[in-house]
């Protein structure tokens, strides 16, 4: 079978429907849990640090990309693209389930566009169906990866890992990419367990025996796995779309982000190391933000941003002509998404009217 039909076969009865599994990422709640290891005084003790350092995987992704990229902004803002892997190797697949044979896909991606006064922040959230013109990469291994029209975003990632999905994001958005940080199953589940869980609430039942989700309406504090569970989740609420599942997503990171802000992870350093441990081992960034230090850095930039401060959106799509199980990106207002973005202008209210609807939050039809 080609690579096409792999990424574009239909799920049978399904609409906007997806298999692969999906991980929240949240980017401000890695970067201030790292700077906590150095303001407690933990991070600065030598043992301590070494080991964190050593703890992060790196990709060289400007080295792979060279030149012929968007600017990078000169106007004080940045850009970050946080994926998720859907690998099962390690730890991973027993959360995980499933099969992906030998590859891993990006089921997350969300673009995380840090305003120049590093007082807001927005989020967008590409689905992972959206049929792209993906550019020529190449793979990890060296292997010349072609251009390609049509297939799915999450393909960029499977064929050339990281810096091909950068690449294909660039493309995507004209955005440059100034950063990229990527986590896993495990590392996720691990990391709610270390903040000592979080809270989602739910207006409606949500059965799922895929993803193993059960809770009935209310509010509900989640360990690791159940929290993977619930952004992982779509069958059991709403109308079972991928679309559904990105809004759950966000209501996690949120969520994350405030347990995060008041976990008390600053002045309890045994906790506070431990979280940065989880977090260190189950990340992979680029070569730029392979340091503790560097991390540091990044969270200081981002310490006036909570969650009042974040503005979420998915990308605004459309059913694929092609294909009624894939997306394509809609005009005009995905365009004006990615338009706000470079002039570092907030995202058009039209295109924040028109968002989905969180399944968690609205009974079902």
């Amino acid at each position: 079978m080609s690579e096409a039909q792999q990424n574009e076969a239909p799920e049978p009865g399904s609409r906007h429907r997806r298999v692969r599994s999906r991980r929240a990422r949240v980017l401000r709640a890695i970067a201030f849990t790292t700077a906590g290891l150095v303001l407690a005084g933990i991070g600065t003790a030598g043992y301590a640090y070494w080991k964190l350092n050593g703890n992060i995987k790196s990709v060289d992704i400007d080295s792979q990309l060279g030149t012929a990229r968007p600017s990078a902004p000169a106007d004080g803002s940045f850009n970050v693209l946080v994926l998720g892997s859907d690998s099962r190797s390690g730890a991973n697949g027993s959360l995980a389930g499933g099969d992906t044979g030998s590859t891993a896909r990006s089921d997350t991606a969300m673009v995380v566009h840090v305003a120049q006064d590093h007082r807001t922040a927005t989020v967008v959230s590409i689905p992972r169906d959206t049929l792209v013109a993906r550019p020529d990469c190449s793979a990890p291994n060296g292997t010349a990866v072609p251009a390609a029209k049509n297939v799915m975003y999450n393909s960029a990632f499977e064929v050339g890992g990281a810096a091909c999905a950068v690449k294909t994001t660039e493309q995507l958005t004209g955005l440059r990419m100034n950063h990229y940080v990527e986590i896993d199953f495990a590392g996720f589940a691990g990391f709610i367990d270390a903040i000592g869980g979080t809270t989602v609430t739910t207006t409606v039942n949500i059965h799922d025996k895929d993803s193993g989700l059960d809770l009935p309406t209310g509010t509900h504090h989640l360990n690791g796995q159940q929290a993977l569970a619930f952004v992982r989740t779509r069958h059991g609420v709403g109308d079972g779309s991928d679309l559904g599942r990105i809004e759950l997503q966000k209501q996690m990171v949120k969520s994350i982000v405030q347990q995060v802000g008041s976990a008390g992870l600053f002045t309890n350093p045994a906790k506070l190391y431990s979280v940065g441990d989880t977090l260190t081992r189950s990340i992979t960034t680029d070569s730029a933000l392979a340091s503790v230090s560097a991390l540091t850095s990044l969270a200081q930039e981002l310490k006036g941003i909570g969650g009042d401060q974040l503005t979420m959106v998915t990308l605004p799509v459309a059913t694929a002509p092609s294909d009624p199980n894939r997306v394509v990106p809609k005009a005009p207002q995905a365009g004006q998404v990615w338009d706000a973005l470079r002039a570092d202008q907030p995202v058009p209210d039209a295109v924040l009217h028109s968002q989905p609807a969180n399944p968690a939050a609205t009974p079902s039809p």
